[in-house]
C-alpha cells in the first residue's frame, strides 16, 4: 500500500485554526500562526485536507486530487424514505445489459464510502467470465447441505437448487470482500442506492456469500484478496417485475433514554 503522508503548504496557510479544531488525532498544532504536524501516525481521514478554505493541507501519495465542493446537494428527505419504504429483492432480470458507465458509477460508490479508524479495505470482485463456474461450484456445495437436510435454512429443503440459484441469470454479480465486516456493509448498501438511482434492482445473494465462506475453491476463483473475507454479494439486473405497493413492517422499536 502507498505510503500517505500529510504535507501544509506554510506559504498557503493563513492559520485559522480550522484543521486543529477539527483533526480527530489531535495531530495538528498551530506555530508562528502557521499549521504544523505533530506526527505523520495519524488515520489519515483528510479532515484536514476537507476543510482547509485556502487548500493548504494536501495528502500525498493518491493519484487524484480532492474534489472541491462547488454547491451543497440535499437529498429529499421523503424521496429517501420512499425509496427505502419501496424497495424489494429482485429475482426476475432483464436479459439487458448494465452499460459500464453505470457499472463504474456503482462500484465508485463503494470505494468512496467512509470506513472505520479509514481502513479502506474493501475490494470489489465483478463476475464475468467466472460467473458461471463459481455458481455452479456453490450449486454443488448446496445440493451438499440440502441432502443433509437443509442445516443452514429450512427454505433449502423447499427449493430447486437449480444451476441458476443463486444469480438468477442477473448480468451484474459483485463480491464485496474486506476485513471489516461493518465496511463491507456500509459500502454494499450506498452500492444499492446507486444501482436504484441508475433503474437496476438488486438481491444480496446470502448464499452465495455463504457458499463462498465454505468454499476454499470458490475464494480462489474469486481471487478474495489475503487477509480479506467476503461480505457481500450484490446481484444486479434491470427488474423484470414491477412492484405495485410497499409492504407492512412491524412497529417502530426505540426507546429514548
Amino acid at each position: 500500500m502507498t505510503k500517505h503522508q500529510i504535507v501544509i503548504d506554510k506559504s498557503k496557510c493563513v492559520g485559522c485554526k480550522m484543521c486543529v479544531n477539527d483533526c480527530v488525532a489531535h495531530n495538528i498544532v498551530l506555530k508562528n500562526n502557521k499549521a504544523n504536524i505533530i506526527a505523520n501516525d495519524c488515520v489519515m481521514c483528510g479532515h484536514c485536507v476537507a476543510i482547509c478554505p485556502k487548500e493548504a493541507v494536501v495528502m500525498t501519495g493518491y493519484e487524484e486530487n480532492p474534489i472541491s465542493r462547488e454547491r451543497v446537494v440535499s437529498l429529499n428527505p421523503d424521496d429517501v424514505l420512499n425509496v427505502i419504504r419501496h424497495r424489494r429483492t429482485i429475482r426476475q432480470f432483464q436479459n439487458k445489459k448494465v452499460p459500464a458507465e453505470i457499472l463504474n458509477q456503482i462500484l465508485e460508490a463503494g470505494r468512496l464510502t467512509h470506513t472505520a479508524k479509514n481502513m479502506q479495505d474493501v475490494s470489489f470482485i465483478v463476475l464475468d467470465k467466472k460467473k458461471h463456474a463459481v455458481e455452479k461450484q456453490a450449486v454443488k456445495i448446496f445440493g451438499i447441505l440440502q441432502k443433509a437436510g437443509g442445516v443452514v435454512s429450512p427454505m433449502i429443503k423447499r427449493n430447486k437448487i437449480g444451476e441458476h440459484f443463486f444469480f438468477f441469470k442477473a448480468p451484474v454479480v459483485i463480491v464485496v470482500a474486506a476485513k471489516s465486516v461493518m465496511n463491507g456493509s456500509l459500502a454494499a448498501q450506498n452500492m444499492e442506492f446507486v444501482a436504484e438511482a441508475n433503474g437496476l434492482g438488486t438481491l444480496f445473494s446470502g448464499y452465495f456469500t455463504l457458499a463462498a465462506r465454505l468454499s476454499r475453491n470458490i475464494r480462489k476463483q474469486l481471487g478474495v484478496p489475503k487477509g480479506k473475507k467476503v461480505i457481500m454479494t450484490l446481484v444486479m439486473g434491470y427488474p423484470n417485475v414491477k412492484y405495485q405497493r410497499s409492504v407492512q413492517r412491524e412497529k417502530l422499536k426505540v426507546d429514548y433514554r
